[in-house]
């Protein structure tokens, strides 16, 4: 089921990145963070401080950095009050001053009487702005959750789906015991980052731990070590764990590309049939290895296939000469 996230807010974006953005709340606390950030992006309000505000992105977190606040050092305290109401007026979110700078009386004012946080950070502001955008991108990004086990082998993310009983938490374990590590067992959440990586990750409750039938609920990096647990992986190739039955019809060649879709991203796709006598652990992770060759440029199917293929245009080669036996009669009258 997708999940799309329309807006947090203000308290919300402080306290998972205060530590990270090194942000500090210049207002009193608690004061306007319940106000929400709209749009996953941050704005610049450059022009909008001249009283240009008919492009203005009033959604945003609001950075003002150098230029922004030299601009409204150089303007009367009257005039500075004026723009920023005018702003706060277009319920911005939040202000963020960067570099350290302090906030002039005006600001601190206007803050005070229409509740609008204001934070200060001694980050750059081209720093500030790259990192605070890939922190609410990801707040803002499109997500799901799929029924699936999810490992990273080789540095290939695999997600391997399949019914309840067939098998999953078993084949991981046993690609875990190889030295692959786990991402999440059973239930996989899918963050679609950047309009084009699909993020897999664990619920914070049960990361790290899975459950064996049989068993019961083991900790992975107790057993095997931290390195045996990532927190996050992009998912490369999707694999489906089915039960085997006679009128299965294999793949053999490798030639036929399959897809499956999440949150409207197409992922690689394989199918792979259990049945009695069957190592999945080990064909699961030749088909994470086979991957890594195609996204380096390497398809082997392809390859084999071309080689045939030349193979066959090859003209037949000359049959070797015959020996033609003496006649008799010559033979004699060599003799």
């Amino acid at each position: 089921m997708q999940k799309e996230v329309h807006g947090i807010t203000v308290a919300h974006f402080f306290t998972n990145y205060r530590e990270k953005l090194k942000m500090e709340l210049l207002t009193a606390d608690g004061v306007g963070l319940h106000r929400l950030i709209k749009e996953g992006s941050i704005n610049r309000p450059a022009l909008a401080l001249t009283g240009f505000l008919k492009y203005f992105a009033n959604k945003r977190i609001q950075v003002l950095g150098s230029a922004e606040m030299t601009y409204l050092k150089t303007l009367s305290h009257t005039a500075q009050k004026d723009i920023l109401v005018k702003l706060v007026k277009r319920h911005i979110p939040c202000l963020v001053l960067t570099r350290n700078y302090h906030a002039t009386p005006a600001l601190l004012e206007v803050a005070e009487e229409m509740e609008l946080p204001i934070f200060r950070t001694p980050m750059i502001t081209m720093n500030y702005v790259n990192l605070a955008t890939l922190c609410i991108d990801n707040e803002f990004a499109p997500s799901t959750t799929e029924h699936a086990t999810t490992l990273e082998i080789r540095g290939i993310g695999v997600l391997m789906r399949g019914s309840s009983g067939v098998g999953k938490s078993e084949c991981a374990l046993a690609l875990i015991e190889r030295g692959h590590s786990l991402v999440a067992d059973d239930l996989t959440v899918v963050r679609l980052r950047d309009e084009r990586d699909l993020m897999a990750k664990s619920l914070p409750l049960n990361r790290g731990w899975m459950e064996c039938r049989g068993i019961g609920i083991i900790n992975v990096a107790e057993m095997f070590g931290v390195k045996s647990v990532r927190l996050e992986k992009r998912i490369d190739l999707v694999v489906s764990l089915q039960d085997w039955t006679p009128e299965v019809v294999e793949e053999r060649t490798g030639l036929e590309e399959n897809y499956y879709e999440i949150l409207g991203q197409k992922v690689p796709h394989i199918e792979l049939y259990v049945r009695p006598g069957r190592d999945m652990a080990r064909l699961v992770e030749v088909a994470a290895l086979t991957q890594a060759l195609k996204r380096i440029g390497h398809d082997p199917a392809k390859e084999f296939n071309d080689r045939l293929i030349a193979h066959m245009a090859q003209p037949p080669e000359d049959e070797p000469l015959s020996l033609k036996p003496f006649d008799t009669e010559e033979r004699d009258s060599t003799i």
